[in-house]
């Protein structure tokens, strides 16, 4: 290089950068076509699954899904499954938190847990030499813990903080507040657990709510970046002695819609409308038009900035966040479960607009409802970018490895991607006016939080519908 700037010939001829380096041997070049990593699946004779998809790459993520959670409470169990989110990964019978947690640091992993409405998940990740260690301490914890009491205090104290903490979130207490409001039976039991509870839960609340929730037929090992017979050889001797018990009844839920509102020294009006999604994802073609639906109606914060991924090309961007400066956020969202589920808008405003808020919001759920107001532009710009976003979250391990557990405990298997993205291409403008249609023809459920002076009555608001 130096001596081509100084205008000398080099001593070495170099070859052009279009021909080979001699003596560079070159990897051979991927196919055209390359198939999906297929996922296996072997159900163990007590009902337990394991699952795996060997996906490429040096590291592996591993987790172990049930299908419990909140819904699965009693009233002398309530709050359970948010404390045990917490207990995740303390000491067990055969090892102490402080041991479990030097383990997981020699080999590099990362361990966490997690709570919802309708399954617990307790998943950890690490490189694949050390897949049998993971395996083996993620069974301990959900197998084996021992609950110790000042261990339950101690995150008993931890619980009430983040309790705290929350009831000044308006995004959080609004969406507790709309499945409370909205639903009769297991989805109605708060995700986070009360104040009231606190007292009642310790380490015997939690070893009987384990014991009677986390049996072998509702449990779920995923893997990816696995191979099947290695898994399978690592899990099956940990978890094949447990017990096959029969699938209890299911648990009651029924939407009924209602309205809940709560004041708080806040200077802005927080307001949400939802309603049901009948079906939930088992009505398989419903939740791939709610799902774009959402995606159509977008929406975002006043401040939103940045491109069509960003939301600025969505509805409730475009018709009210760039139309009206009086609102703050406007945004479209969904909670879906199994057999039900809720759609929704979130808005935000300051206490005097927000008549005019409400107002605002049912006529873009009517909108979207009538045939002939969506355009078949904005239809194909929603399909793509909820293809777009589905694809590029299974890029990563961790969410493959959530897909897999989650889709076996919901539908038994997990389903082709191809046939999430042929029914997302194949929905058409009646769809979704009819899905939309369907949704606000089911009751309303209303929640409002802050300056909730100027909130219209709830009997108004339903009658728009």
């Amino acid at each position: 290089m130096l001596a081509w700037l100084l205008g000398e010939k080099p001593t070495t001829p170099l070859p052009a950068l279009y021909e080979p380096l001699e003596g560079v041997r070159l990897p051979k070049p991927l196919p055209d076509a390359i198939e999906a990593a297929e996922t296996k699946i072997t159900t163990l004779g007590n009902g337990l699954k394991i699952a795996s998809e060997n996906t490429p790459g040096a590291t592996t993520t591993i987790g172990i899904f049930i299908d419990s959670g909140s819904k699965n409470e009693t009233p002398a169990s309530t709050g359970a499954s948010h404390l045990l989110e917490r207990m995740a990964f303390k000491s067990t019978s055969n090892r102490s938190h402080f041991r479990l947690v030097r383990e997981v640091e020699a080999i590099g992993g990362n361990i966490l847990a997690n709570a919802s409405r309708e399954q617990m998940c307790y998943t950890g990740d690490s490189i694949k030499t050390f897949m049998p260690e993971l395996v083996e301490i993620l069974v301990d914890t959900v197998r084996n813990p021992i609950f110790n009491e000042w261990e339950v205090h101690e995150q008993l104290s931890r619980v009430q903080a983040e309790i705290a903490e929350m009831a000044s979130n308006p995004q959080c207490v609004i969406l507790e507040a709309l499945h409370s409001a909205g639903f009769v039976g297991g989805l109605g039991q708060p995700l986070l657990a009360p104040e009231s509870a606190l007292k009642r839960l310790n380490g015997g609340v939690l070893h009987d709510f384990v014991a009677e929730n986390y049996t072998a037929p509702r449990i779920v090992l995923a893997a990816s970046g696995v191979d099947h017979s290695e898994l399978l050889s690592v899990a099956e001797p940990l978890l094949a002695d447990m017990p096959p018990v029969p699938q209890p009844a299911p648990v009651h839920n029924e939407y009924v819609g209602g309205d809940w509102r709560q004041a708080a020294d806040f200077p802005k009006s927080h307001v949400a409308l939802a309603f049901e999604v009948p079906g939930g994802w088992r009505n398989e073609k419903d939740s791939f038009a709610v799902t774009v639906l959402q995606t159509l109606l977008g929406g975002g914060g006043s401040f939103s900035t940045g491109g069509p991924g960003k939301g600025m090309y969505s509805r409730l961007y475009t018709r009210v966040l760039n139309r009206y400066e009086q609102v703050h956020s406007f945004t479209a969202f969904n909670s879906i479960y199994n057999d039900t589920g809720l759609f929704g808008i979130h808005a935000t405003s300051g206490t005097e607009f927000v008549p005019y808020l409400v107002d605002i919001a049912t006529k873009e759920f009517i909108a979207v409802a009538t045939p002939g107001e969506v355009t078949e532009v904005e239809l194909q710009r929603a399909k793509n970018s909820t293809i777009s976003a589905v694809l590029m979250n299974l890029e990563s391990r961790v969410v493959v490895t959530e897909d897999i557990g989650r889709q076996i405990l919901t539908y038994g298997s997990r389903k082709e991607l191809n046939e999430f993205i042929q029914g997302v291409q194949s929905l058409t403008l009646q769809d979704i006016s009819a899905v939309a249609k369907k949704i606000i023809s089911t009751p309303l459920t209303m929640a409002s939080w802050g300056d909730v002076v100027h909130v219209p009555r709830f009997d108004q608001v339903a009658s728009r519908f």
